[in-house]
């Protein structure tokens, strides 16, 4: 059982800031190629654009990946840098709170748009690539195709336990766990394994913001987690890591919950994570 991904190639998108960065370092610090995408093109430039310019295993890629012909260019670029793919990770995504009764602001379709259709059209595209990239390198009297590639989208605990609040974001979270399995299934016979991460609160840009203006959230999600604590970045990294490597290679269609317990418990009241 082999924990290296040393060598091979990831896409990480939302790799500007928060989960999406640190999974996007960390495998960089496993020795892993990767290309950092994101929508922000200023905030990928702060964080890794003196790397990127570098030979090395560092590259970006800033665009709107809900366009196809962006995901087209991304996948392009990233094979022009490292020649393959290897390892996609579908970490851009979007949160907002919804009002169910206006339809003004229930943002449901937009968070299924972000959410669930930009990681669905980019999982489909790579699995191409993927495919076509083993077709070249295998010979004739090889035996059984061997696994060539690995998805990883992430999630929440809000697939299965929601607020009012959480309407728009709950239903994107379900569908990329369907997702997830439905990929899973159709390209298992490709040699493609297909997981996810849902994960409960974890300290993001997002969430530090959320308990600057509500400071008693802490102690309502650390209350209500069997952990008692909110996890770090690192952590989800951790999980993800391990998805994109042969240790979990008899794993395919699995949503992996990092969540302190959480979900085995009541819900936390606190709408906003």
């Amino acid at each position: 059982m082999s924990f290296s991904i040393a060598g091979k190639t990831a896409i990480v998108t939302g790799a500007a800031n928060g989960i999406g960065l640190a999974i996007a370092r960390h495998m960089v610090d496993k020795g892993a190629n990767v290309m950092f995408a994101d929508m922000d093109e200023d905030r990928l430039e702060q964080e890794v654009g003196e790397e990127a310019r570098r030979e090395g295993p560092v590259r970006m890629f800033a665009g709107d990946l809900r366009e196809k012909l962006t995901i087209a260019n991304l996948l392009s670029a990233t094979v022009d840098a490292f020649d393959r793919v290897d390892i996609l990770v579908n970490a851009s995504r979007q949160f907002s709170l919804s009002d169910p009764l206006d339809p003004e602001k229930d943002c449901v379709e937009s968070l299924i748009d972000q959410n669930l259709m930009t990681a669905l059209r980019l999982s489909q595209m790579t699995a191409r690539r993927m495919i076509a990239r083993a077709g070249k390198d295998r010979t004739e009297d090889e035996g059984e195709a061997p696994m060539i590639g690995a998805i990883i989208n992430l999630s929440s605990l809000a697939a299965t336990r929601t607020q009012a609040g959480l309407l728009g974001y709950s239903i994107s979270c379900a569908a990329v766990e369907q997702m997830t399995r439905s990929l899973a299934v159709a390209l298992a016979p490709k040699g493609i394994r297909v997981n996810a991460v849902a994960f409960g609160s974890v300290m993001s840009a997002s969430l530090q913001a959320a308990l600057r203006d509500e400071s008693d959230w802490r102690g309502v999600i650390e209350g209500g987690t069997p952990l008692g604590r909110i996890a770090s970045a690192d952590e989800v990294a951790e999980a993800v890591h391990f998805l994109a490597s042969d240790a979990s290679a008899f794993m395919t269609g699995q949503i992996l919950t990092v969540d302190g317990g959480r979900g085995l418990v009541d819900a936390v009241a606190a709408p906003a994570h």
